[in-house]
């Protein structure tokens, strides 16, 4: 895989990204879903994938799955006529074993990576400066953060953002520290043309208020034309449109996440025949009954079907 991807990922990482999930069937990667999924978003009005990364269950994927994935989207995307950016999601609490990472992908066609702070380990704040100067010092391609504190236990603070955002490698943050306060002063002190797109799908509108670049949203894979309408009418200035648009799908974000994601899009996206099968990979689950019942009232509720096989 060396075809060329598109160039200039910071100025293209703004707007409505989909962290895409990754399909099953009977345990294995479901190639033909997966074209289908693909396909839908490239004529829909996204402005970039991520793959692999929470929504997508990357940790649970083999390296040829993961490999596999790159590539049938990359095709998938080709053929569509779009020149649509694609990210790779990567998370490790190992520098060493993220270098190698690093290099098995650099000649696969994407764009960047999304990469999680390192889990479990718990780095002081120089220790983690050190972790991601080394991985973008390394990278064949641009890096975008990922400040997720809730999963990895160690929160990236502003000092610490500043200093990374330096580096010529890494281009932006996907902001899910869940502190607001947090988000708008480094929205305040960040440099130039760094990008900051929020990961909290229930604070998007909030977050486009305070003035972030856009969102990468698990919940635009269903209602994904309201999610870019809201900001686009949030940049074209018409702050009442968006957020009429925003009360009539806030409720979604919240629904979608009642339960592990993603689960509850899986079920919801199974339910319109976008893809073949909800099924999870273990520890996740399938929905319960209780949330499926609450999601097929939505289902109906939203009639005419929001998504249709491609």
């Amino acid at each position: 895989m060396t075809d060329q991807p598109t160039p200039d990922l910071q100025s293209r990482l703004q707007g409505l990204w989909l962290p895409l999930v990754t399909p099953f069937r009977n345990g294995e990667l479901d190639e033909p879903s997966l074209r289908r999924l693909v396909r839908h978003y490239a004529h829909g009005p996204i402005d970039g994938l991520i793959l692999a990364a929470t929504s997508g269950e990357g940790m649970s994927l083999g390296a040829l799955e993961l490999e596999r994935l790159v590539a049938v989207t990359h095709e998938e995307i080709s053929g569509s006529g779009r020149s649509l950016p694609i990210c790779l999601g990567l998370s490790g609490a190992s520098t060493a074993k993220m270098l190698d990472t690093l290099d098995e992908t650099a000649v696969w066609p994407i764009d960047g990576y999304l990469i999680a702070s390192p889990y479990y380990t718990r780095p002081s704040q120089r220790g983690i400066v050190q972790h991601f100067e080394a991985l973008a010092d390394h990278a064949s391609w641009p890096i975008v953060l990922y400040n997720i504190p809730y999963r990895t236990a160690v929160n990236l603070t502003n000092e610490t953002l500043l200093e990374l955002a330096d580096h010529r490698n890494i281009v932006g943050i996907k902001d899910c520290s869940s502190d607001r306060a947090q988000s708008i002063d480094f929205l305040r002190r960040r440099p130039a043309g760094f990008r900051v797109l929020t990961g909290e799908d229930a604070q998007y509108h909030e977050a486009l208020g305070d003035g972030a670049d856009g969102g990468i949203l698990l919940s635009a894979h269903l209602e994904t034309e309201a999610f870019a309408s809201v900001h686009t009418l949030m940049k074209q200035g018409d702050r009442d449109g968006a957020l009429a648009c925003w009360e009539d799908i806030s409720e979604l974000t919240r629904l979608l996440f009642a339960e592990p994601s993603p689960a509850p899009a899986k079920y919801w996206l199974a339910h319109h025949g976008l893809i073949d099968s909800a099924e999870v990979r273990l520890p996740m689950v399938e929905v319960s009954e209780q949330l499926a019942a609450r999601l097929d009232a939505d289902i109906v509720r939203r009639r005419p079907p929001l998504l249709r096989r491609a």
